[in-house]
């Protein structure tokens, strides 16, 4: 299973990718979490420890040197642009309750060329963690995809985009399906988060008919606060959880059928 999550800022990806991988390593999973958003709260909601203290892929200059063969930030005019990273997950990941979680750091480019030895080694690392392995992974990203290429894209079981009933959410929303579109992904999906009632589960349906909602999570008050207080989000909120899990059976139950991906 390989989830690719995005969204407007604030909107809740990142609560939703850490559900996820909570969901998915109780049910027995081996999960690998990649924060691939700039912001890096990933770590943090997940519980792990000195979240702060995790080194992003592309800042790890002797890394990128050695299995590259160019030092970031200096003139390098030939590198490899395929480098060994198989071993990369197991030696750097951080492990905690059976989750093992990877910074990725900044991309450039996106789906485009870029010629500097981080971005060969991330790109090689996402199409390894995408397409060579079997793992559950859940990539959290940025409102783009651009950690995604045409090369990786079509590994990925479900790109969702979370949305919250509001116009700048929508917007960007449409904004990454035209994204996803360009890449050709069509295995895109959505989830609404900070849901009130029925009729923000209709605003959010009627503003993105062309994208399937595989569930929705209730608003509940007890996240901010126990994000506020510094407490776990995850356990916060039994509705919140149970949502997550409903969400957890239909993408496991859309992977099992034979006519999806």
């Amino acid at each position: 299973m390989k989830l690719a999550i995005s969204g407007k800022g604030g909107v809740g990806k990142t609560l939703l990718a850490a559900l996820l991988s909570k969901i998915f390593a109780e049910s027995g999973y081996s999960v690998i979490a990649i924060d691939a958003d700039p912001d890096a709260n990933l770590a943090a909601t997940l519980g792990f420890p000195d979240p702060e203290s995790i080194t992003p892929v592309s800042e790890m200059k002797d890394l990128i040197q050695e299995r590259t063969g160019a030092r970031p930030g200096q003139a390098a005019p030939y590198f490899t642009l395929n480098p060994k990273v198989d071993d990369i997950p197991e030696k750097y990941a951080r492990r905690l309750n059976g989750i093992r979680l990877m910074r990725m750091g900044s991309v450039k480019g996106g789906g485009s060329g870029c010629y500097c030895p981080e971005s060969a080694l991330l790109k090689t690392l996402m199409a390894h963690l995408l397409v060579g392995r079997d793992e559950a992974v859940i990539l959290d990203m940025e409102a783009g995809i651009e950690h995604l290429t045409r090369g990786t894209s079509g590994a990925v079981d479900r790109l969702i985009v979370v949305v919250e009933p509001g116009r700048r959410s929508i917007e960007t929303a449409q904004s990454i399906q035209k994204l996803a579109t360009d890449l050709g992904i069509k295995n895109l999906a959505a989830v609404g988060n900070k849901v009130r009632s029925e009729s923000d589960k209709q605003f959010l349906r009627t503003a993105l008919p062309d994208i399937e909602f595989v569930g929705f999570i209730p608003y509940d008050q007890a996240v901010t606060d126990a994000d506020l207080a510094n407490r776990s989000v995850l356990t916060s909120s039994p509705q919140v959880l149970e949502a997550a899990k409903g969400i957890y059976q239909a993408l496991v139950s859309a992977k099992k059928s034979p006519n999806t991906k």
